[in-house]
């Protein structure tokens, strides 16, 4: 009861999942990836085994259709099920059983699996195809475009409950010691796509690396912005200088790595959201 976009990009080395559903936590159940294997999106009454299992076909040296029939052949509910899958090599499959409650139904292309189930109309599908092919940019804004097309084109005709989104890639992890690089899970709100979006650019706030031409001078309006900041926050007070406070209330936000030490700069996209977070 859900509908998900299944997809890679082989040249940034990048699979993931991205999924909504009127269902809490719908993260918990369907995504599932490793890097330079593969992706598996298994929901519709969820065998939750294909997540694991697909994944190690796959490692193994199975195509995503081949092990899409390998898991299905063992199942006797696969009617019941629904399936998107992509394998190493970008090759995709995706599966709807006959008994899926309608609208329900899947397409494939070229390093993408994009499949619903009792979807509010048989537009979801397509828009969602639409967005991701036309969107640029990394892996994680193209499926999440899709997901919120999808959406916002009807999405689960029951309704909104949860979102969540799951990419790896090779070292992607923080500190490069494991490959999940993102995963981000909505378990229940009003308009969970939405606020996944919000958590997506959080994410690249805090760990992201902006360009040098992103970065904002530390002096005459930005400096009386950020003044009346740390004042207000109880970081500036008397015998305390501006650099150790702007240090503390940068440290104790997370953005060090966003700001030049000696209080020189501090990058544009931290600057706006600080201003928005605490300006008045």
């Amino acid at each position: 009861m859900t509908f998900s976009i299944v997809a890679c990009d082989l040249k940034e080395k990048t699979w993931g999942v991205a999924v909504a559903s009127k269902f809490p936590a719908v993260g918990a159940v369907v995504p599932w990836a490793r890097a330079e294997v593969g992706a598996v999106a298994t929901q519709s009454f969820a065998n939750t085994s294909f997540g694991p299992s697909g994944l190690q076909m796959m490692e193994q040296g199975l195509s995503a259709k081949q092990a899409l029939a390998a898991m299905l052949r063992h199942d006797p509910d696969k009617e019941h099920r629904q399936v998107g899958i992509v394998d190493m090599k970008g090759n995709a499959a995706t599966f709807t059983g006959s008994i899926c409650y309608n609208w329900a139904g899947g397409v494939t292309g070229k390093g993408y699996a994009i499949q619903g189930n009792i979807l509010a109309n048989s537009k979801v599908v397509p828009a969602m195809e639409k967005k991701f092919l036309a969107t640029k940019g990394d892996l994680p804004t193209r499926l999440y475009a899709a997901l919120l097309a999808g959406d916002r084109a009807g999405g689960d005709r029951r309704g909104r409950q949860s979102a969540a989104i799951y990419v790896v890639k090779p070292h992607g992890g923080y500190g490069g010691f494991i490959d999940r690089w993102l995963d981000y899970r909505v378990d229940d709100h009003d308009d969970p796509v939405l606020r996944l979006g919000e958590l997506l650019e959080l994410h690249r706030l805090y760990f992201d690396k902006s360009n040098e031409d992103e970065r904002v001078e530390i002096k005459g309006k930005t400096l009386e912005q950020l003044t009346a900041i740390l004042k207000v926050q109880g970081y500036l007070k008397r015998g305390i200088t501006f650099q150790a406070a702007f240090n503390a209330f940068i440290g104790n936000e997370n953005f060090e790595e966003r700001a030049n030490a000696n209080a020189e700069w501090i990058d544009k996209p931290v600057l706006k959201y600080l201003l928005k977070k605490f300006g008045k």
